[in-house]
């Protein structure tokens, strides 16, 4: 117990010391300026090429979704996923010495080049949280928890980082044995991650970004715009477009769905004039609902 007790306390003091360090001492390698340079770059294009006209620089819930983005990329940490993620990670390790298994890996890529290791990081996380993604619109409690990021009424850069706190534990928790297994320590996140944060930024985007065969492959406005749309086919009913970054699993097993480039559908989901509006009380929403 005392072992996890340091845990605890080291993962707050900890966590509070690199985030004063991130924000004290700008770099190139440094989370908190890299989501603010990215957030005002992708932020600027849609003001300057924006794909629906008619929609406001500062659109509906720009703010609250500005906080949200501080809040899932910082706040959280601080507050508990950095002590409880650690604290999971050490009792996890604990139950596998139980067997003797020191480690999870099963292919040790560490001898691999830098950018095929970097490659396989990319393409194993994003096909995970792809499967993640689909369970979130399957599993009927993990689809409440989901709706604070479909409550999105405009697209907009900033929307990318509107999502429940428990999402936070759901990915990362799914994500931890299949990368373990692949012998993945988390300095390898940080050049996937930005990538993941600028293409997700992008996606959310009040812009129009052609690809042309590249749509095959990556994913984009125009397509992720339908995986928000509040009116899908009957047999679609469980979502569509679920890529993260790339789009070639959805067309792999047959879950694109892009009838037509047309930015004015309708956002959200049934009923969703009930839903909170408030950052409190769409947190604790899934919870007193249930």
């Amino acid at each position: 117990m005392e072992k996890y007790i340091e845990t605890i306390v080291g993962s707050y003091t900890g966590y509070f010391n690199y985030l004063l360090s991130e924000i004290l001492n700008p770099s190139w390698h440094n989370y908190f300026y890299w989501l603010l340079g990215l957030s005002l770059a992708v932020w600027t294009l849609e003001i300057v090429f924006p794909w629906r006209k008619n929609q406001g620089a500062i659109r509906h819930d720009f703010w609250v979704d500005v906080f949200y983005m501080f809040f899932n990329f910082f706040l959280f940490s601080l507050i508990a996923y950095n002590a409880i993620s650690n604290v999971a990670v050490q009792a996890f390790n604990d139950f596998l010495g139980i067997f003797g298994i020191k480690n999870l890996v099963a292919l040790n890529v560490a001898s691999w080049p830098a950018w095929l290791q970097l490659l396989t990081l990319f393409l194993v996380r994003d096909f995970v949280q792809w499967n993640v993604h689909r369970l979130l619109h399957k599993v009927p409690w993990m689809w409440e928890v989901h709706k604070v990021h479909h409550s999105i009424e405009e697209m907009g850069f900033a929307g990318h980082l509107r999502y429940h706190w428990m999402e936070n534990i759901i990915y990362r928790t799914l994500e931890y044995i299949p990368l373990a297994m692949i012998g993945f320590g988390i300095q390898d996140f940080f050049i996937v991650h930005i990538v993941t944060l600028a293409v997700g930024h992008l996606n959310h985007a009040n812009i129009y970004l052609p690809l042309g065969p590249l749509k095959y492959i990556f994913n984009s406005p125009q397509m992720h715009l339908w995986h928000h749309a509040e009116e899908l086919p009957k047999e679609r009913m469980n979502g569509v477009n679920f890529g993260i970054t790339l789009s070639i699993w959805d067309y792999i097993f047959g879950l694109n769905y892009v009838p037509k480039e047309d930015e004015t559908i309708k956002l959200g989901f049934d009923n969703m004039a009930k839903f909170p509006k408030t950052f409190w009380s769409q947190l604790t929403y899934s919870f007193w609902k249930k």
